[in-house]
């Protein structure tokens, strides 16, 4: 997840004073408005004992902003305290508080992919898991099973096109996520959450797991995600007229681009810049469908196990004339990139740079992938690792509640850039992934493909 603060807000207070609010944003999108005393309060929570964030002066506003911001992508970065219940459980009444909406029962409509929608009782206040745990509840989806999907922000376009915005976190709230958009275009979609084709027979030998796959499949090929022939498609269309929904997956699984997610077209600049592009996630890579300045398509793909770390940066640029650095007064719009350094050949790296509104979610899923190889290569269970993401976890315990504050918490470095280490808890990264592998092999053909094998992945690598 990304954080941050472009914008400040003079507002007023119940007894009439003003006070500033600090805009904190998501993935680009507002997700709450706070005080300073209230981030200071949540500072004193984390680390047990009262203390400054930093050294200000009252009169530096915006200074107080960017540091803030710093300190809100530092917490989120932490492998302890961005996954602790104080710091979730903050954003949460936060994020209510500032759309005003009171806890209350309500109806909340979750999309599957075959179009038809579950209603699921809750309260406003409920959290993502709480939702997905009432969604499963609806269908009779089996406890085990639960882990195996997540609950997407997506939007739907007049034309019936989809657009991924994010995977619903666990320090929000889904219904009033989708409230404060106010739009009907945005809908909460249920879809897997993991790429790996081996861990479809889990499903499969479920008979709620099955639909929900089959209807996945179904979606995707009619979408166009999957590539399908003529004579596969009278195959499919046979298969599903027989009602043969295993068959019909065991034939989507040989299908090109089977269980990948496709992004909005987008730019980069590989192989030069400016080029417009269509990415797709899926198989442990990025995929690209380039159209080069000369009207040439072009078609290669990005292993994660090549690349040895991404970031992803934004940028605010004012939408008002006129403006200059600070966001403080106007509408601002961020610009988000998605950065990853690519073991092209021996001893060759290279930044391949993606600038699109979806980085966010092109960065979930490649940390997802990593998660996935990772479990693999120490001989664990996915299942395990699925099933302990949806328990809950990465909470904290109440002894691990004092730690000690960050380095980067006390004396900010704009000039500093936090590298998180593979070998720490995956599950954290949120600014900044890191993967490697240890193959030397050249890339072969053209620099833009090539699947490599997955030798392992460690700090020896980096």
């Amino acid at each position: 997840m990304h954080f941050s603060i472009p914008e400040t807000e003079v507002r007023s207070g119940e007894n009439g004073s003003t006070y500033v609010a600090y805009n904190i944003h998501v993935n680009g999108v507002l997700h709450c408005r706070v005080r300073y005393s209230q981030l200071l309060g949540l500072h004193e929570q984390q680390y047990g004992a009262p203390k400054k964030i930093f050294t200000l002066t009252p009169a530096e506003v915006e200074q107080r902003r960017e540091q803030l911001e710093k300190y809100m992508q530092a917490v989120r970065q932490d492998p302890l305290l961005g996954a602790s219940e104080i710091f979730n459980s903050f954003l949460r009444k936060a994020q209510q508080e500032t759309q005003q909406i009171p806890t209350e029962d309500v109806a909340l409509d979750i999309c599957l992919s075959n179009g038809q929608k579950v209603t699921v009782n809750i309260l406003t206040s409920d959290q993502t898991e709480d939702v997905l745990d009432a969604v499963a509840t609806k269908l009779d989806l089996p406890d085990e099973l639960v882990g195996y999907f997540s609950l997407f922000l997506i939007r739907e376009g007049v034309d019936g096109g989809l657009t991924f915005v994010r995977k619903l976190q666990e320090f929000e709230l889904p219904y009033v996520s989708i409230t404060s958009l106010r739009s009907s275009e945005f809908r909460i979609l249920l879809r897997k959450s993991y790429w790996d084709m081996a861990y479809d027979g889990d499903l499969m030998d479920n008979r709620v797991g099955l639909n929900l796959l089959y209807a996945q499949t179904v979606s995707d090929i009619d979408r166009g995600w999957i590539l399908v022939s003529k004579d596969q498609h009278r195959q499919l269309k046979s298969l599903q007229e027989k009602g043969s929904k295993k068959e019909f997956i065991h034939l989507g699984q040989t299908l090109k681009y089977y269980g990948y997610i496709k992004f909005d077209p987008c730019i980069t600049d590989f192989p030069e810049k400016g080029c417009q592009v269509i990415v797709s996630a899926g198989n442990s890579e990025l995929n690209f469908h380039v159209k080069l300045p000369n009207e040439q398509m072009k078609e290669g793909s990005f292993k994660v196990t090549r690349m040895r770390c991404w970031r992803v940066t934004s940028s605010v640029m004012p939408m008002a004339n006129g403006t200059t650095n600070s966001c403080s007064s106007v509408k601002c719009e961020v610009k988000l990139e998605l950065a990853f350094e690519y073991l092209m050949s021996k001893d060759r790296l290279q930044w391949v740079t993606i600038t699109s509104q979806q980085a966010i979610m092109m960065s979930i899923c490649l940390q997802s992938m990593v998660d996935e190889l990772m479990v693999k290569k120490s001989g664990g269970s996915i299942k395990k690792m699925l099933r302990k993401r949806h328990n809950g976890s990465i909470h904290r315990s109440d002894s691990q509640q004092a730690v000690k504050s960050p380095p980067l918490l006390d004396s900010p470095d704009p000039n500093r850039e936090q590298t998180v280490k593979l070998s720490t808890k995956l599950s954290s990264m949120s600014l900044r992934g890191i993967s490697a592998s240890n193959s030397a092999n050249d890339i072969s053909g053209n620099d833009f493909h090539g699947n490599y094998a997955f030798e392992g992945i460690g700090d020896d690598d980096l």
